[in-house]
């Protein structure tokens, strides 16, 4: 039971819990940080699993519940909050209180985003989460709801061992993880950001986005699997050539980075999957 593969999967859970935690307390950055660890915990115990032989039905279920919280639960907060922020985009830059160091502001401003949501939803306070926007921000957790049916689908699909048929939670995670990585780089400039940005961080935008992400989950979308070990020369190349892109990109572009990595990752998968299929023929 407390095997060293299960030990590192309750660590990916935790990761999850912790970046919970760091939402509630508006430090939306470190949330990511979070989950970003608990990836490495994620990739780690399966490693660790393969290596040891010390594979079981166990530590499969105890894998799908820590991915449930790290990478559907938490996203679902992250986005949730970031909602929040989205609602009171226009005004985001008349808040700033001289008196806060912009070190903290950001965390100092969610937090109070979400104090007065608090206060409008379950006490009717007049402020600009009155009227029906006040839900809005709900749509976020469409996140850890199609998380948990993506996850159930994974352990009974037999077929999804060396490739993905849908998008992967720890990926959708990670794309979610832009947004507020995003946020916290550019904030204390915002009023400088071109139009399509305050669009893309726009409370209905991110909305639909959440929507969009969490759908791709199910989808039918044919994904390869990172795992180096198993697949043919091929799809170890494309794998390669990945992974090599992704370690020149990061430095690069930084947070931007991220969209444009799984954009390629999905071009990739999509190339593979028509070179596979015409192989076939």
């Amino acid at each position: 039971m407390f095997n060293l593969a299960n030990i590192l999967t309750s660590c990916n859970l935790i990761c999850g819990v912790i970046s919970i935690a760091f939402c509630f307390s508006g430090q939306l950055d470190c949330a990511v940080y979070a989950i970003f660890l608990g990836a490495i915990f994620d990739f780690a115990d399966g490693f660790v699993a393969r290596a040891l032989k010390i594979e079981s039905n166990m530590g499969k279920e105890l894998d799908s519940l820590s991915d449930l919280i790290t990478f559907g639960v938490a996203p679902g907060f992250l986005m949730f909050f970031m909602i929040l922020i989205g609602i009171e985009q226009p005004h985001l830059i008349e808040h700033f209180d001289k008196k806060v160091s912009n070190v903290h502001y950001e965390h100092y401003y969610v937090f109070n985003q979400f104090i007065h949501w608090v206060q409008a939803f379950f006490y009717g306070f007049p402020n600009n989460f009155n009227a029906s926007i006040k839900y809005l921000p709900f749509v976020a957790f469409i996140i850890p709801f199609l998380s948990l049916f993506r996850l159930a689908h994974f352990n009974l699909d037999t077929k999804q061992t060396r490739n993905f048929t849908g998008v992967p939670t720890p990926l959708n995670a990670i794309m979610i993880c832009f947004f507020p990585l995003y946020f916290h780089e550019n904030m204390m400039n915002w009023n400088h950001e071109m139009d399509a940005v305050h669009f893309l961080f726009d409370c209905y935008s991110l909305g639909i986005l959440a929507v969009i992400f969490s759908l791709l989950l199910i989808s039918p979308l044919p994904l390869i699997s990172m795992k180096l070990e198993g697949g043919n020369k091929f799809e170890k190349t494309l794998k390669i050539i990945l992974i090599i892109s992704s370690l020149i990109l990061i430095p690069i572009f930084k947070v931007l980075a991220i969209p444009i990595i799984i954009t390629l990752y999905l071009i990739i998968s999509t190339y593979h999957y028509f070179k596979k299929s015409k192989n076939e023929i």
